[in-house]
């Protein structure tokens, strides 16, 4: 069965202050998402699935669905406010869909075999959708559902723009996930990154601690895992008009009950994205450099 990449692409860009999902940064106009899909097709990913909000129908299949019609197969799913199981309700105050675990969900009727997840804004690297791939293409042989999640180096995903949130990874010597632990403020610094702790002091790091940046591998047994998630989630959180069912929420929950195990695939590649206007310079400058060295050709579909 051919391998699907799953591109998260329905956020609003609030401190954007726009659809940075189409934001042009390569050499001739490209689109984060362009490199992914390329470079899922050089790892011979068969599918691409876009989750999007339904007001974006008409941009994207005027966009990316033309450039790429005849490339690979495409889907797109909505993730949808109301998208929530029998029995509850959105709070009328609400106006955001409910997360990452969400948003995968929205994908489960169109994917029956093992596949990728993403962000539409971060920009991954060629060799982590090989590793990513090569891993997905293993037969299942534990008693429980194994998944993946790309680990990039702390260092490699820093900001120039300010400071960043980051999923930091705490894994077994051979490589298995424990837990993700979310480290919020975290800034370049002379003598390392650091982040401020409870009491307002600063804390450091090393720089060489494996970060998730929602870069993960999964097979469909997962989509059950996240319908009894959302569940619970929702048990506790129905009345929110902010609260986000979160990707490592799920995961997280799945290896404290043993449903579940983990593999950290370390990432030969340095990661990059957008989140605030300042980032899109950063970006489009590490693209040029890519494209100078021969990784990618420019036009990228040409």
């Amino acid at each position: 069965m051919p391998l699907t990449l799953v591109i998260l692409a329905a956020g609003v860009g609030r401190r954007f202050g726009g659809l940075k999902q189409l934001e042009h940064v390569g050499p001739s106009g490209e689109t984060i998402m362009d490199y992914s899909v390329f470079d899922a097709l050089r790892a011979d990913f068969g599918r691409v699935v876009f989750v999007i909000r339904p007001e974006m129908d008409a941009t994207f299949h005027a966009t990316l669905g033309q450039r790429y019609a005849t490339r690979i197969p495409v889907a797109y799913v909505h993730q949808r406010l109301d998208a929530v199981p029998p029995g509850f309700s959105v709070p009328p105050d609400r106006t955001k869909p409910w997360g990452t675990s969400q948003a995968v969900l929205a994908v489960a009727d169109v994917v029956g075999g093992p596949f990728a997840v993403i962000n539409a804004d971060d920009f991954y690297g060629a060799g982590s959708f090989a590793t990513l791939a090569d891993f997905l293409r293993q037969p299942q042989r534990e008693p429980v559902p194994t998944y993946a999640l790309v680990g990039y180096e702390l260092r490699n995903t820093l900001s120039e723009a300010g400071t960043v949130s980051r999923g930091v990874c705490r894994c077994t010597p051979d490589g298995w996930l424990v837990d993700i632990v979310e480290t919020h403020g975290i800034e370049r610094h002379a003598t390392g990154p650091r982040y401020p702790g409870p009491d307002g002091t600063a804390r450091m790091l090393t720089g060489d601690e494996v970060v998730s940046m929602n870069m993960w591998g999964f097979v469909p047994p997962f989509f059950e895992e996240l319908r009894a998630g959302f569940s619970r989630f929702l048990q506790a959180h129905a009345g929110s008009h902010d609260a986000e069912f979160y990707l490592p929420i799920a995961i997280q929950d799945a290896l404290r009950a043993g449903r579940a195990r983990v593999k950290v695939l370390p990432s030969p590649d340095t990661w990059c994205g957008i989140t605030n206007p300042r980032d899109v310079e950063r970006v489009t400058a590490h693209l040029r450099q890519l494209v100078a060295h021969g990784q990618y050709p420019t036009p990228l579909w040409g």
